[in-house]
C-alpha cells in the first residue's frame, strides 16, 4: 500500500547537482516553509545524504509525515534505490537514497527522478492524459506518463529520453559511456562544444552561443539549430508511437530564445503523422516549485519506505 492517506505537510526535497531545494508543502500544494544548501557532490553519496536530512530539518514542522525526494539519476521508486547515474555526484549510483534517508530523518521516504517529479506537475487529467515531457539543459531528461500515470519501467529507466539514438549525434560520447545518443548534441554542455567543433571561439557556457547567434555568428547558429533540430525530431518520432495529448518541454536550453524554440517546433512538426498535425510543443506551466512541489506529491502515489525496517516498502 501506498501513502494515498496522507493530508498532512509533507517534506519536499528537489536533489540537484549543485542545489539541494526543500519545502514543506502543504494540502493543496502550498508551500509553508523554505530551504535551499549547496550540494556537497564532491564528498560523495554518504554526504549528500545527510545534507538531504539537514534540508529537511530546516523546513519540517510538527505533523510532517513524510517526505519526497526528487533526485538527478536513474531512481528506482520500488527499491529506493539509484540504479544509474553519472558522475555529477561522486557515488551516487547504487546509493539507497529512500533507507539512508528514512534513517537520518526517522520519517518514511518516497522518492523519483526529479524530472519525472516536476513532469508530475503538468497533468491535465489524472484519469486520461498521455503525457510527453522533455527537460533538455546540462543533460537531457524526460518522463511519459500515459492514462495520467508515470511509466517507470525496469529499473526506473522510463523517460530518460537523453540516451535516444540520434543521427546529428552520430559518432558523439554520450555521458552514459555509449556514442550517438541524443543529449551528445542536444543538452547545453554540448550545442556549446559542438560551436566550437564547427569553427567558432571556445565558450565557456551555452548562454555565450546564443549571445553570439543572436548578433549573426554562423557557428553559434548552426550549432543552435542543430540541437533544436535533434531534439524536435526525437520528440516527433515519439509522439507518433506514443500519441501524446501534450509535450512540454522544459529546461534551461529551450530558454535562449526564439532561434532554438523556432527550429524545434519546426523539426517536430516534420516529424508527424496526420492524425497529429496540431499537437505542438509547450513550455512548462509549472515555476520554480515544480520540482518540490512534484517531489511532495511522490508519498501520495509512490512506496512509502521507513525507517528502522528491512522488509519491502508500504
Amino acid at each position: 500500500m501506498t501513502g494515498r492517506h496522507l493530508g498532512a505537510p509533507v517534506i519536499g526535497l528537489d536533489l540537484g547537482g549543485t542545489k539541494i531545494a526543500a519545502a514543506l508543502v502543504g494540502p493543496g500544494g502550498t508551500v509553508l516553509a523554505r530551504h535551499t544548501l549547496p550540494t556537497p557532490a564532491a564528498q560523495g553519496a554518504e554526504a549528500v545524504l545527510d545534507a538531504l536530512a539537514v534540508a529537511a530539518r530546516a523546513v519540517r514542522a510538527d505533523g510532517a509525515t513524510a517526505i519526497g525526494v526528487a533526485a538527478a539519476g536513474v531512481i528506482d521508486p520500488v527499491t529506493g534505490t539509484v540504479t544509474s547515474a553519472t558522475d555529477t555526484i561522486r557515488g551516487w549510483a547504487g546509493t539507497a537514497l529512500a533507507a539512508g534517508l528514512a534513517a537520518r530523518t526517522s520519517l518514511p521516504v518516497a522518492c523519483d527522478n526529479d524530472v519525472r517529479a516536476a513532469a508530475t506537475t503538468e497533468l491535465d487529467d489524472p484519469d486520461d492524459t498521455t503525457l510527453l515531457y522533455a527537460a533538455v539543459g546540462t543533460g537531457v531528461g524526460g518522463a511519459v506518463a500515459a492514462a495520467g500515470r508515470m511509466l517507470h519501467g525496469a529499473a526506473g529507466i522510463a523517460g530518460h529520453l537523453g540516451h535516444l539514438p540520434s543521427p546529428e549525434a552520430d559518432g558523439l560520447p554520450c555521458t552514459c559511456g555509449a556514442t550517438g545518443h541524443l543529449e551528445a548534441i542536444a543538452a547545453g554542455p554540448a550545442i556549446t562544444a559542438h560551436c566550437a567543433r564547427l569553427g567558432g571561439p571556445p565558450a565557456d557556457r551555452l548562454q555565450t552561443v546564443a549571445a553570439r547567434a543572436a548578433e549573426g555568428d554562423p557557428h553559434a547558429t548552426a550549432a543552435i539549430t542543430l540541437g533544436a533540430r535533434a531534439t524536435g525530431r526525437a520528440l516527433g518520432g515519439l509522439a507518433n508511437a506514443l500519441g501524446p495529448h501534450r509535450v512540454v518541454v522544459a529546461g534551461g536550453v529551450p530558454r535562449i530564445g526564439p532561434l532554438y524554440w523556432d527550429a524545434l517546433c519546426a523539426a517536430f512538426t516534420a516529424e508527424l503523422m496526420p492524425p497529429l498535425r496540431d499537437l505542438r510543443p509547450c513550455p512548462p506551466r509549472g515555476g520554480a516549485d515544480a520540482a518540490v512541489l512534484g517531489a511532495a506529491a511522490l508519498p501520495r502515489t509512490l512506496p512509502l519506505h521507513h525507517p528502522h525496517t528491512t522488509g519491502a516498502p508500504s
